[in-house]
């Protein structure tokens, strides 16, 4: 379509866009209203619940008064219930009597408004109700009850408007009603009206996306022209069937056979919070499998796929009934429950061991449940792909991976659509980025037309994903979306289109792409690099639940084989689920409302709770009677003379007593000589050992610095590197003294203050810090200027480590400027580096520079704190506390003081016990000790390789056991050729780069 403005300003329109004008004007104020040309008023009373969600039971008892069209409705977080009652006219089919409802929907996307739930009398859900599904099935004629259960969620999310907002907490949100009863009412649907308003719609949408001056959108253009001459604007329903038929020519038109093909799969991704708490993801859950089962009862053909077991155990929980409708449908093939996963969870900061509990508690549940093993890893929201996921995902027996987010990326995109993705050991997994680059699609003409464009693999292979249905509680597919399937099925203009299921796409997209392309590495996102920041407490849960939960583990484990004490698996596993449902990629990430971070917050309080009570009771049960002073060390290395993972009497540790000379302080020991000036700066630290200086000439280091954050768009997901350009150092601290064995440094700043406690001891240097943080976006981060000259980092992630460029070649190194990190990053020289450590941060940048002597160094920061404002106003205020440590070392030492950050020895007392487990090379680790799920009995010892290298190494038991076989993560006996024979109570073992490993000890004993 071609425009041209003459001289009076006036535009012209060619005679496409005149007919087209004339054809969405007839569809918009003619077709869509005649769908429903009947209507018939209801009765409308209504409670309201004034406080937190109740089962229908006890709403249908209490006392409802009358309403009106018109009413508010709702103040935020609250419920509704809504009485109807009305009679369907005896004339009326069935099929198209419905119950058409509008609540005060907003035109937003739906999800992030008002929704509800209809019941029958006796309690089982018919559908749900939101804004672009907004019609419940009356099933017979005559007098009829619905009672509809209405969400009053706030609309939190105005796109592109990240203003702070009081309405994601209770405690401020107000009690203003914010929706008004628009519309209920019963009404008769035209089918064959609806059916010529999915056609029109079809084929409008091919005129949109088509090429201009084409035959095929002449056509097109032509058709629905004559079908606007053909229908009797006042008689819609009696010309609507003339309608179709002019365009039924249009509609035949198949596609050529180089058409892509679409496996069209419902879905509706459903955050497990976000700017909701997790009790109203519990309902939205409800109301989208209602939906689904609705819809899979109507269309024989519709398959829909849906991940997250801990979604389904809330639907066991709370919808019984509606539970064992969806087992119905998965035993019939008809919904997939798919990634095998217990919730969609972030991988960049969640453990390795966290994630491979991800797949044990998620296709563990899919297994007892449902009697199905999902193959596919599904998570198409989580803000970048860590490279450890390949290899826990297939020891977890998957072997396909789907993600749409790196289509999100600011400056470059992933040249592959089909590929395989290669983790940091080798294993691969094979991979589809779905090309309409959405999980929300309405199978509309731009989302197909997308598809096509941006598929990388076009010529070599036709095979796409295409996911659609609305998400976070929008209500999932509709009558609509698989309206526009049907007509797509085989339409010139369009890749074909069938419905179907994840699996059989992937079988046949390996069938036909003989020899994909190969992704090595992390995919990180090029955008939300926040995420590696905020909302710090939520972090700092996450990271001491997991040091908790492995020393809950080992030392159950043990007091269950040496004393008999009962293993506490449920305990356990509740723990666990807790902190898996936690890690969803909008909680751990710090980018929920904040009712959400307060209940993670008060959620870490419970498990830490329940895991140091069962961490005593198994100490108490393993050392005994006695009061000699112990160390319990759950690492995998020795601490304070106390072998790994034992028990045993402690050294105390060396700690160099700081010394005032002149205008600074000295701290000293064998191996490190740390000076710190009045500033509270490092002004020099020497490796004593290799008489080298860590800090460049005139350069400070352990310095804070204080940025400005203030992003572009999406408050707490973004950093912007820009605002990186404009801070300050501080470096005018309150006071600096000694306080016994550190250099005590306070700083205060605006309403914040600071306190750093700098020791030495063992070969490093420790930075405590305790933060009083009432600062608004700004991101604090602690800078170390290194006398290096390298072009990469490594980085701690899941079992191994990644090396990233630090320079800027490139758009990709240049792009990755804020980069996760777990307990450590290591730069180094070939034969000398620096190794620095930390017990709660996630987000890092380093980069190469050069210092003010014109010498090449490399600049490494942490970054501690943020304070966003969307969509929680008050995100990182209070107190935090983060430990820092630096070592002059390679990666062996950085790999032994990130587990010693992460698990410092527990003081116990009774008598020494000796471990279970001993490993004879430090670059093995063990990463878990417990006993297996099955309840059996057996000792699971789960372990890799940390160096990056290949090791020889014994494994070698206090303990007796039959038999020895290595497993998959669900404990299921598996080839492998790590393991290169066994003797009396030793495992010789014989580990690849990085591999990960899982031992099975079948009935492990006490020596006799």
């Amino acid at each position: 379509m071609t425009q041209e403005q003459n001289p009076n300003g006036r535009v012209r329109l060619d005679a496409e866009t005149l007919a087209m004008q004339r054809v969405r004007r007839f569809t918009r104020f003619r077709i869509a209203p005649a769908v429903h040309r009947e209507a018939r008023p209801v009765d409308i009373t209504a409670w309201q619940v004034n406080g937190e969600p109740v089962p229908f039971a006890t709403a249908v008892e209490q006392e409802f008064a009358p309403v009106s069209l018109g009413t508010p409705w709702g103040r935020p977080w609250d419920t509704v219930w809504f009485d109807v009652r009305g009679e369907v006219p005896a004339e009326w089919p069935v099929d198209e009597t419905e119950l058409l409802v509008d609540l005060g929907f907003v035109d937003e996307q739906p999800g992030f408004q008002a929704e509800a739930t209809a019941y029958r009398p006796d309690g089982t859900i018919v559908k749900a109700i939101e804004p672009r599904n907004a019609w419940v099935p009356l099933a017979q004629p005559g007098p009829f009850r619905l009672l509809l259960e209405a969400a009053a969620n706030p609309t939190i999310q105005v796109p592109y408007e990240y203003e702070p907002t009081t309405l994601g907490d209770p405690a401020t949100a107000g009690d203003e009603a914010h929706y008004r009863v628009v519309r209920l009412e019963v009404a008769r649907r035209d089918v064959v009206v609806w059916e010529l308003l999915q056609d029109v719609l079809a084929l409008d949408g091919l005129v949109a996306t088509l090429p201009p001056d084409t035959a095929r959108r002449a056509d097109i253009v032509h058709a629905l022209e004559r079908m606007v001459d053909l229908m009797d604007p006042d008689d819609i329903s009696g010309t609507a069937q003339r309608g179709r038929d002019a365009l039924a020519p249009a509609l035949a038109m198949t596609a050529p056979g180089s058409a892509l093909r679409v496996t069209a799969v419902g879905h509706a991704h459903i955050d497990s919070a976000w700017l909701w708490p997790t009790r109203e993801t519990v309902r939205k859950v409800a109301r989208t499998f209602a939906n689904v089962v609705d819809l899979i009862e109507r269309d024989p053909d519709f398959v829909f796929a849906a991940s997250s077991a801990q979604q389904y155990l809330w639907l066991k929980e709370s919808q019984p009934e509606l539970f064992e409708r969806v087992r119905a449908a998965v035993a019939a093939g008809r919904f997939r429950p798919v990634g095998g996963m217990w919730v969609e969870s972030d991988t960049n900061m969640p453990s390795g061991e966290a994630l491979v509990r991800q797949f044990v508690q998620g296709k563990t549940f899919f297994r007892d449940e449902f009697g199905v093993d999902s193959e596919e890893v599904w998570l198409p929201d989580s803000f970048g792909y860590s490279a450890a996921l390949p290899q826990i995902a297939r020891a977890a027996g998957a072997r396909y991976f789907v993600t749409q987010k790196p289509s999100w990326n600011e400056t470059n995109r992933i040249p592959y659509s089909t590929f395989h993705w290669e983790g940091i050991d080798g294993s691969r997994l094979f991979t589809h980025l779905p090309p309409a680059e959405t999980y929300n699609s309405d199978l509309g003409a731009d989302d197909l037309a997308r598809t096509e464009r941006v598929f990388s693999e076009k010529g070599a292979a036709r095979e796409v994903l295409g996911l659609f249905g609305w998400g976070d509680g929008g209500g999932g597919p509709t009558r609509e979306m698989l309206a526009q399937a049907a007509r797509k099925r085989d339409l010139e203009g369009s890749p074909r289109v069938a419905l179907g299921d994840p699996h059989s796409f992937f079988v046949a997209a390996e069938a036909e792409l003989a020899a994909p392309p190969v992704w090595v590495g992390e995919m990180y996102l090029e955008l939300h690099r926040g995420t590696l920041v905020s909302q710090q407490k939520t972090k700092r849960g996450n990271r001491h639940s997991e040091a908790l939960l492995r020393q809950a583990e080992l030392w159950a484990a043990t007091a269950a084989v040496l004393r008999g004490v009962d293993y506490p698996a449920a305990r356990l596993q509740e723990a666990w689920r807790t902190v898996l449902l936690l890690q969803f990629h909008d909680i751990l990430p710090g980018t929920s409302i904040a009712w959400v971070h307060q209940e993670a917050e008060a959620s870490y309080a419970r498990v830490a709770a329940v895991l140091e009570d069962i961490i005593a009771t198994s100490l108490a049960a393993l050392a005994g009677e006695g009061e000699t002073p112990l160390s319990a060390n759950a690492g995998p290395y020795a601490q304070s003379g106390v072998a790994a993972m034992s028990i045993g009497p402690a050294l105390e540790p060396r700690v160099a007593v700081p010394a005032s000379r002149d205008d600074v302080f000295v701290l000293e020991d064998d191996a490190l000589r740390v000076v710190v000036d009045r500033r509270g700066a490092f002004v020099s630290v020497r490796d004593l050992v290799a008489d080298r200086e860590v800090l460049p000439d005139g350069m400070p280091g352990g310095v804070l610095h204080v940025l400005r954050d203030t992003p572009r768009e999406w408050d707490a997901w973004d950093i912007n590197e820009e605002d990186q350009r404009s801070g300050r150092a501080l470096l005018e601290p309150v006071s600096v003294r000694v306080d016994g064995d550190a250099v005590a440094i306070r700083h205060e700043f605006g309403a914040s203050s600071i306190e750093v406690r700098i020791r030495a001891r063992d070969g490093r240097v420790d930075l405590a810090f305790d933060i009083d943080w009432h600062e608004s976006q700004k991101l604090l981060k602690l800078l170390f200027p290194l006398d290096l000259r390298a072009d990469r980092a490594a980085s701690e992630i899941q079992f191994g480590h990644l090396h990233r460029a630090i320079h800027r070649n490139t758009s990709w190194d240049s792009a990755r400027f804020e980069t996760v990190a777990h307990r450590w990053v290591q730069v180094g020289e070939p034969s000398w580096g620096v190794a620095i450590a930390n017990d709660v941060v996630y987000g890092h940048d380093i980069r190469t520079l050069h210092a003010p002597s014109g010498q090449p160094m490399v600049m490494a920061r942490l970054s501690l704190l943020r304070a966003p404002k969307y969509p929680d106003p008050g995100a990182d205020q209070g107190h935090h506390t983060f430990t820092v440590s630096l070592r002059p070392g390679g990666i062996p030492e950085a790999v032994v003081d990130g587990y010693r950050q992460s698990l410092p020895p527990r003081v116990t007392r009774g008598t020494a016990v000796p471990s279970m487990i001993a490993v004879s090379h430090p670059a093995v680790v063990v990463e878990a000790v417990k006993l297996a799920e099955d309840g059996s009995g057996d000792l699971v010892v789960r372990l890799y390789e940390a160096h990056g290298d290949r090791a020889i190494a014994a494994l070698t038991t206090t303990i007796e056991w039959d038999a020895v076989e290595t497993t998959d993560l669900l404990e299921r006996p598996v080839s492998s050729t790590a393991v290169s024979s066994v003797s009396v109570r030793a495992v010789d073992l014989v580990l690849r780069p990085f591999e990960l490993v899982t031992l099975r000890f079948r009935s492990p004993r006490p020596v006799a």
